[in-house]
């Protein structure tokens, strides 16, 4: 699904930062560095972005377009 626009826990915005995050973590791979990188500090934002599951391409195809009866 989508990344949450603000962290659970402080309430801190994150979300403007996924792309970046994942962008700089598929160049880099190391999730520790890229995290600092891109300045998600606290752990509980940290744990927003390190257990984000995308699932948006697997549940895609089931959306189906609405016809006009």
């Amino acid at each position: 699904m989508l990344i949450p626009v603000r962290c659970w826990s402080c309430g801190k915005v994150i979300a403007h930062k996924y792309a970046q995050y994942k962008e700089a973590l598929d160049n880099d791979g190391d999730t520790n560095k890229v995290l600092n990188d891109v300045g998600i500090t606290r752990y509980c934002c940290r744990r927003m972005f390190v257990g984000h599951i995308d699932l948006l391409d697997e549940i895609a195809p089931f959306s189906v377009a609405r016809e006009e009866l």
